[in-house]
């Protein structure tokens, strides 16, 4: 890789991530030491998307490896099984391989696993990594990867309009790709009949919703949105901001069912309305297991950035899927060939404003 500081991927994703710049070429014959560019690579791996902007996740550095932890003090209690709170984790880990990419060296990964000891809920048991990464051998970032980490800092999850017209031609199927690559598959929902199926379902578990306000699943959901919910005058470096949510709960014709995070308070900013996505899709695996899901976070995250090179984000909606019936409905009425971990809807938009990140050394 090049030493010129304009080149240094540090600058690029942020003012704060430290130089990597003496020691990413990989002609070095010293392997560089993996602490001395912690905060830069937890800071590119902190890009990643999660539920309510919990940011469930914590890194253990040392000298050769970083670990990646779930932190189960941040996992929903409508999430009780973490498979949210492990999607996140792991489009955390596609940051953190990207990020070793920029260094000029391939990531060696060891995926761990998540399981709690016997007898014990996953917010009680003893912390064991997800996965450790080292630094392999060296290979300079290619022209295409640089492309996903120059994407990193304007990606997010758009819930506002999105602009009229198609997606830029070839992406959808190199987003397909991207997706096969990293082990799961991205379901297109691009006939008539599937989108009507899809809508009916959700149409359902939306209304379910609205009929049973005081059930104990929505009250908690609730209480969890506003927890994870900031007003314009917030300076906290997580949860969702008020210039990402709209005031009204969107229920517009070609959209999935949103999130109500205003929850009637007025805060939200982000205009409703517009033009819907122009591509639904569900990310898939072939598995439910805890390593189907941080696979599933890393196919994700990989997606996004994929799209966002090209100004295209999506909205995200893992809600409908909380509930086993409904996720249960949507594999079997759309013949789905895995299990139903994201649904997406993705368009083009110009603007971009990420939610905040807690910085680097608060995630040690």
């Amino acid at each position: 890789m090049s030493t010129n500081r304009s080149a240094n991927p540090a600058n690029t994703t942020s003012q704060a991530a430290v130089d990597v710049t003496g020691t990413s070429s990989p002609a070095d014959d010293t392997v560089p030491n993996l602490a001395r560019q912690a905060a830069y690579l937890i800071e590119v791996a902190a890009r990643a998307p999660s539920l309510h902007n919990t940011q469930p996740w914590r890194f253990k550095v040392g000298e050769r490896a970083i670990e990646l932890y779930a932190d189960a003090r941040r996992q929903l209690r409508e999430d009780p099984a973490g498979r949210e709170m492990l999607i996140s984790c792991g489009a955390a880990l596609y940051g953190l391989r990207l990020g070793v990419r920029s260094l000029g060296y391939q990531p060696e990964i060891d995926t761990l696993g998540y399981r709690p000891e016997a007898g014990t809920s996953s917010r009680r048991a003893r912390p064991r990594p997800l996965a450790r990464v080292r630094l392999g051998r060296a290979a300079p970032m290619t022209s295409d990867e640089r492309k996903l980490l120059q994407a990193v800092p304007h990606r997010h999850t758009h819930r506002g309009p999105f602009e009229p017209g198609p997606l830029p031609a070839g992406l959808l199927t190199r987003l397909r790709d991207d997706v096969t690559a990293e082990g799961a598959t991205l379901v297109v929902i691009d006939t008539e009949a599937a989108r009507a199926k899809l809508a009916a379902i959700l149409a359902t578990w939306s209304r379910h919703q609205d009929l049973f306000p005081t059930s104990p699943a929505e009250i908690q959901s609730r209480a969890e949105t506003s927890r994870w919910t900031r007003d314009a005058g917030s300076l906290a470096r997580d949860g969702v901001p008020s210039h990402a949510f709209p005031a009204a709960r969107g229920r517009d014709s070609g959209r999935l069912p949103q999130r109500d995070f205003d929850l009637g308070r007025g805060w939200g900013l982000l205009p409703a309305g517009g033009s819907p996505a122009q591509v639904t899709a569900i990310l898939i695996t072939s598995g439910d297991h805890e390593e189907d899901w941080l696979r599933a976070g890393q196919a994700l995250q990989r997606l996004l950035l994929r799209a966002a090179s090209r100004w295209v984000f999506a909205n995200l909606q893992t809600e409908p899927l909380e509930a086993p019936a409904t996720r249960s409905l949507i594999q079997y009425s759309l013949a789905l060939p895995g299990w139903p971990q994201m649904l997406l809807q993705l368009g083009v938009a110009r603007t971009t404003h990420p939610t905040a990140r807690r910085p680097a050394a608060d995630l040690t």
